[in-house]
């Protein structure tokens, strides 16, 4: 037989908090630019270039429960010590988030919301480079949790006093 409450509260399964929800509102490009060095400087490109990914992310708060969240990427291309293009790109998604207590809401936002967006930021950074005249970037994943941590702990190592010791 099942207990009964006599005291009108509620059973403790429906106090459970609800579940976190994401929605992405709209994505978009804020900021783009693509320099194709190799064209401009009539360079002939041979061998395999380098290329580096710088990523940084910030995000704004817009409205109740809403975020704009915006992921910025630098690429450097280079064959030996020769740039052949260069591409910055910000891709930002406004997204509403609901149910994420305020303490959780700041990681929650630097590694889920650019989780959500990357395929469609990913897509784009193939399609530029492609039509800028270069075999197509496919950028591989991004760790947003560990670009979150190496910012907290950067963050943390301004923090501290002038010779205080390092942990």
């Amino acid at each position: 037989m099942a207990e009964e409450n006599t005291n009108g509260a509620a059973p403790e399964a429906a106090q459970a908090p609800a579940t976190p929800r994401l929605q992405v509102i709209t994505q978009y490009i804020r900021d783009l630019s693509f320099e194709n060095i190799a064209v401009q400087k009539s360079m002939k490109v041979d061998g395999s270039p380098e290329v580096s990914v710088q990523v940084a992310l910030d995000a704004n708060k817009r409205d109740e429960n809403v975020f704009e969240v915006i992921t910025k990427l630098k690429i450097d291309s280079k064959v030996q010590e020769n740039s052949i293009f260069i591409m910055e790109l910000e891709y930002a998604g406004q997204f509403r988030v609901e149910n994420v207590p305020d303490a959780q809401l700041h990681p929650f936002l630097m590694i889920e919301c650019p989780r959500m967006i990357f395929p469609y930021l990913r897509r784009i950074v193939g399609d530029v480079t492609r039509d800028g005249g270069f075999p197509p970037l496919n950028l591989e994943n991004i760790d947003f949790l560990s670009i979150y941590r190496q910012e907290v702990a950067r963050r943390q190592a301004e923090k501290k006093p002038e010779g205080a010791p390092v942990s």
